[in-house]
Formats: C-alpha cells, structure tokens, sequence
C-alpha cells in the first residue's frame, strides 16, 4: 500500500503512534520515543515514493529497536542509569540495515539491565507488562518488542537471544520469534565476535512478516567472521512432502509446569492434522548446561571491561555474572569450547535422523511482575536466575535455528491453571532444525501457522479498544 501511494508512510505513522498513546501507558513497551524522528523518516519514505524512486522491502514499516541495540538517534540505555543519557555516535548494524530498507523506527523497545534476566524490568524505564494479564511477565530480555507487537504498536521488531531472549517473550506475548543459526543475522561492534551463542534475530506477527525482515537483517557482511548468507527465497512454501518430527517434552529432563505441559501435549494432537510422523526423542544434552552457564560467564567478562568500577552500580545478577566470567581459567573456556562442538556433531547427527525437533519454550507460564524470577518450577527448586530456562538455554548450545511460534492459550482445566492465575495466557513452542536449515525451518513454521491458527489472536487489553477486540478472529499477521 505504501509502495502504490495507496497509504503514505506519514499516515501509517500516525496510526501506529495513536496507538502507542493508546496501549503503552498500560504495557509500558515503547520507550524512548521520538515522533519528531520518525516524522522525518516517514516524509523521507513518502518524497522518494513520490519523486519515482525505488522504496525499500521495509518502506513505511513502523519499528523500534531493542535498547540493547546501539541508535544514534534515540538514546541507548541498556536498561541501565549508567547509560541513561548515552547517544551513541552510530547504529547498529541491524539499525543500519532497516533504516536502509525503509523502516520507520519511532524509539526503543524496553529490556532488562544489560539484557540479563527473562523478565522486563530495569531502572531506567520500569517494568514492561503483559497485554494478556498486565499482572504477569513478559519474558524477556526481548520483551518490550513482543509486547510492541502484539499490541500494534509496531509492525516489526528487532531482537536478540542468548538462552531464549527472543523466544521466550514471543512465546509469552503469541508472537514469532527466530534465533537463527549461529550468526546467519551479523554482528558488529566491541566483544568477542568468535562467541557462537548470542545472536540478533527478528520478531514479528506471523512467519510471512518475520521473513521480510529476515531478508534484511540476514545479509552478508565481512565484518564477521562468523557471518554466513541463508539466501531466503522470495518466497517461501510449506514443505511438500511428510515431515519427520522429534518431540522432546522436556529437553533433557527439565521440570515443566503442568499447565505448560498440558497446553503443549494438547498442541501436538493439533500436529496430527499435518500428517506428519511424530515420536518421542530428542538430542543428548549432556554437558550442554556447563558449556552454556560457562560461555555466558566469558561473554559478561567483556561487560565488567565495560563497567569498570562502576559495577556495584548494576543489579545484582549482572554483578554476579560478571564476577563469574572473571573467575574463569583458561582451562574452563577451552573446556566449554571443546564440548561446545561435540554438542554441534549431535545436533547434526540427531537431524540426520529427523526434519524437525519440537519441544516447549518456556518451563512456567508467565509469573507476576514483582517477582524478578521463578524460584522454583513444578517443585523443583532453581538455583540461579537462568536455570528455569534451560530449555531454551540448552537448544542454543546445539548453535541450531529456533523459532518460538504460538501454540494455544491456557485453559481452565490445565492442571494448575486456574488456581494460579494462569488461564487465557499464551503458550509457544520452539521448533528446532539441523544448522543452516533455516529456511526448511521456516517452511515447516508456515505449514504449522496455516493449520493451528494461534497467532492470529489479540489481547483484549483495555486500552486498545474495539479497533483490535474486533479483528480477533482475523488472521492477526501482516502490518
């Protein structure tokens, strides 16, 4: 439509920031706003369109970044007082790459203290609410960009993920979230470019809208070394042939909420529609947890670089963290690293023998925003503030691609789901394939999308009103 001039990128501007006034005093998602900012971009968009140029796959899309990502016009917190007031002199590459392509970013998603923690909050902006129970979590640390999604604020969302910060609130808000394989998105800046783990990704309302952006923040770029193109089709089809899929409940015995598990044992029986062969399996994790909690610590090392002596001045997990990564020998690296790649040799040999692999997003639905973790899942005690997300944690020492994708809401007879508050909360599901399978893993998400139809539904967050209540039954996904 902004293409045609049939809607220009200033009124499509207008209606995502009559939105935003709408919705954000209720999710607290958006922040850092600058409409004077986004006015400009819009009007750029619409003089190119009309002077005859050539707009880019984003032309009009309204965004905002995730305030982990580097933006020289909009300032970057990291969800910390000590950078309250930076302005940084450069974007970062996704931030870059976007603008390139046409995407009107209007501010900064919210997200937790230096990106630690899957829950929302820091001091710099507060606590960002869930739009289906504005009580409970929105996961994190890409929660402020689910949320921002799913309540229309924005049209596509930037994101990033270590152990599950991309799926884990896509999951909590039914949303799309995709960590892709290794660095299939590139990265640029201080750090260590040769650490696997984390990675920036897309976020988006259905499969199509995430591949648009995909397309743009997946090309190549030499300043990596870990960058590798997955030459997305223009367009991508369901797969045309039965799909071998592994189901783990579980990923290596981790405690699962009984609702969690109910609501994804119901969405395998939705699968049998598909026609596709499902069984019982799923990779060896042995050691995984090590290698993970060891090449977080390393990675957080580079952050007390940054910090300095003002560490004491951050919350508590980060110091700690931090604290860990310091501690480290050379030996403990080598060692996560050596078993780094015998986890990557199972990864392939286990997607020798299957297509797909799908297992729960998250272990507990959401929890209430005044408690900054769960201390405990299914009885079983957590002994740090990570431990409840092993089984995101444990798929990305695979370094395979993962998509959360929506898969139902809480009912009142899951075991436990009426009693703690849970019912008519959203419920994903991460679908897993073998590395560089991206796109066959995206192809098999469109197949599951078509059939099951969960994405399509909105909250029914007071402040939206009758605009978004309406279009529940529509199919939810597009801008």
């Amino acid at each position: 439509m902004v293409r045609s001039r049939e809607l220009s990128a200033r009124e499509l501007l207008a209606d995502h920031l009559a939105r935003v006034d709408e919705v954000n005093p209720a999710v607290n998602a958006v922040v850092a706003l600058d409409a004077s900012v986004a006015e400009a971009t819009a009007a750029a968009v619409d003089e190119l369109i009309a002077g005859g140029g050539r707009p880019g796959p984003l032309a009009g899309l309204v965004t905002a970044h995730k305030d982990l990502a580097e933006t020289k016009d909009f300032v970057t917190t990291y969800g910390s007082p000590l950078f309250a007031d930076f302005r940084p002199t450069h974007d970062a590459l996704l931030v870059e790459r976007m603008a390139a392509a046409g995407a009107v970013a209007i501010g900064k998603t919210n997200t937790p203290e230096l990106g630690a923690g899957s829950h929302t909050f820091n001091p710099v902006y507060g606590t960002t609410n869930n739009p289906w129970n504005l009580d409970r979590s929105a996961g994190g640390s890409s929660g402020g960009a689910a949320v921002a999604l799913r309540t229309g604020m924005v049209s596509i969302a930037d994101g990033s993920d270590l152990g599950g910060s991309l799926r884990n609130p896509a999951a909590w808000a039914n949303v799309v979230g995709f960590r892709g394989t290794a660095r299939s998105v590139p990265k640029r800046g201080p750090g260590n470019a040769w650490n696997h783990l984390p990675i920036d990704g897309p976020m988006a309302r259905s499969v199509d809208d995430l591949m648009l952006l995909l397309r743009v923040m997946a090309q190549p770029y030499d300043g990596d070394p870990l960058s590798r193109p997955i030459n997305l089709p223009p367009v991508v089809s369901p797969p045309r042939r039965p799909v071998r899929v592994a189901w783990s409940a579980t990923v290596g015995g981790n405690p699962i909420d009984p609702a969690i598990a109910a609501a994804t044992e119901r969405f395998r029986d939705e699968l049998d529609l598909l026609g596709w062969e499902i069984v019982d399996d799923e990779p060896d994790f042995t050691g995984a947890d090590e290698v993970f909690t060891t090449l977080r610590a390393f990675g957080f090392a580079d952050r007390g670089a940054m910090l300095g002596d003002r560490i004491d001045r951050v919350k508590a997990t980060v110091q700690d963290e931090v604290a860990r990564g310091l501690a480290l020998s050379a030996t403990d690296v080598a060692r996560a690293l050596a078993h780094a790649n015998v986890l990557w040799k199972r990864g392939i040999e286990f997607f020798d023998r299957y297509d797909l692999l799908i297992a729960p997003v998250t272990q507990v639905p959401p929890f209430p925003i005044d408690q900054e973790y769960p201390t405990e899942v299914a009885g079983v005690a957590m002994g740090s503030y990570i431990e409840w997300m092993r089984v995101c944690c444990r798929i990305t020492t695979l370094g395979c691609p993962a998509l959360s994708l929506p898969a139902g809401f809480l009912q009142p007879d899951d075991e436990g789901a009426a009693d703690g508050g849970h019912v008519g909360l959203p419920v994903g599901v991460q679908l897993v394939a073998r590395p560089w399978a991206d796109v066959e893993l995206l192809s098999m998400a469109k197949a599951i999308e078509a059939t099951t139809g969960h994405g399509r539904r909105w909250p029914s967050v007071p402040s939206l009103g009758a605009a978004v209540d309406a279009s529940a039954d529509d199919d939810g996904a597009g801008s």
